[in-house]
């Protein structure tokens, strides 16, 4: 599948237009008097459903941190969750219709791909909530969520990414790192673009010259495998940057990390592995002694607090957009490799951290302000 860039543009923009405020900064809407609660707390009737992007619930990745997130709500909250996984976009819409079929009263989708369908379903659905994780669902372009009753929950990991591509810049030895995707959708190159960033700011502030492959920033465009499984397409992107001699490499794209992995171990080579959305060191113990570190966004995080505002009565449809200033995404630690990076790194990365929030130093991203 591919998306054009003249949609892919006006996407990014009409979504830079519409993230107008973080979770928690607007006032919640007022619980509805009438709502009977349930012995864990839950309106009566309340019935969190939850539809997976391709990859599943297993991914150790979004689709897991999303599942996790609706566990850990669903179970503060006294009730059952329903969830249904998807194996290819075709599955999108009849997964959806399934969950309204069954009465969900909350419905979350995971991922940037179910955009189209969740819109269609929520306008179909009025009296529905739905969370859209990772898109705004603003599928006309008009700088709106297309139903009132989407609440966005999206994250600005070029923050976050950034601060790994400084890092990977402090760490190579070989002056190269290397990064590859997915598909080119915004929520996958907005990785891919902010560690590039980072990797010229490190340029700039060390007078070096460490060299990124797989991403374009010109052009934005790079290395992409046509989609999210760790398969062949994903060993043979992973190998052909690989072969550009980097020892630092970012996968971007859920399972594709995987892929990566055992190309790196092929290699004979010291390449780091940098991991995505979870702090894979801590999903995936298989692949914990090649990472450098991840880049975090608290997918589980957001989901929970959506459904709980829902199943109290509460929901609130205004956008979240995880940023490093309320810690919506992050850096995660070093772990094995924190002896092995710069003394001085965690320090600077802790200034650059500051400055970003600040805004004394500038990430580019379609979602930034």
């Amino acid at each position: 599948m591919t998306i054009s860039t003249t949609k892919k543009v006006l996407g990014v923009t009409a979504a830079a237009g519409l993230i107008v405020a973080l979770a928690g900064c607007g006032q919640a809407p007022a619980e509805d008097p009438s709502a009977t609660s349930t012995g864990g707390g839950a309106v009566e009737g309340f019935k969190p459903c939850m539809v997976s992007d391709a990859g599943g619930f297993d991914d150790k990745s979004f689709n897991q941190l999303g599942f996790e997130g609706l566990e850990r709500a669903s179970a503060a909250l006294g009730v059952e969750p329903v969830t249904v996984q998807s194996d290819s976009e075709s599955d999108f819409a009849p997964n959806l219709t399934n969950l309204v079929n069954q009465n969900c009263t909350t419905i979350i989708t995971v991922g940037f791909a179910l955009a189209a369908a969740a819109g269609e379903s929520a306008a179909a659905n009025p009296d529905i909530n739905y969370v859209s994780i990772d898109d705004v669902v603003d599928t006309d372009f008009d700088g709106e969520t297309d139903s009132p009753n989407i609440k966005p929950i999206v994250f600005d990991t070029a923050q976050a990414a950034f601060l790994a591509g400084y890092a990977a810049a402090s760490y190579s030895e070989t002056k190269k790192v290397g990064t590859f995707g997915g598909m080119n959708y915004p929520t996958v190159s907005i990785f891919m673009d902010g560690f590039a960033q980072g990797v010229e700011y490190w340029n700039e502030q060390k007078d070096d010259n460490v060299k990124v492959f797989g991403w374009d920033r010109d052009k934005q465009d790079g290395v992409f495998t046509g989609g999210f499984a760790a398969n062949q397409d994903a060993i043979n992107a992973a190998q052909g940057i690989v072969e550009q001699g980097v020892d630092v490499l970012l996968p971007v794209g859920g399972p594709i990390y995987q892929s990566a992995a055992s190309v790196i171990r092929d290699s004979g080579r010291d390449i780091a592995l940098i991991g995505v959305d979870a702090d894979v060191y801590e999903t995936d113990p298989t692949v914990a002694d090649l990472l450098l570190t991840s880049i975090r966004k608290l997918i589980d995080v957001g989901v929970e607090d959506a459904v709980m505002s829902a199943g109290k009565g509460e929901f609130d449809a205004t956008p979240f957009v995880g940023t490093l200033e309320n810690e919506g995404v992050g850096l995660a630690p070093f772990h094995d490799f924190e002896d092995k990076v710069s003394a001085d790194l965690q320090g600077e990365l802790d200034t650059i951290t500051e400055g970003i929030v600040s805004g004394s130093i500038t990430v580019e991203s379609y979602l930034a302000g």
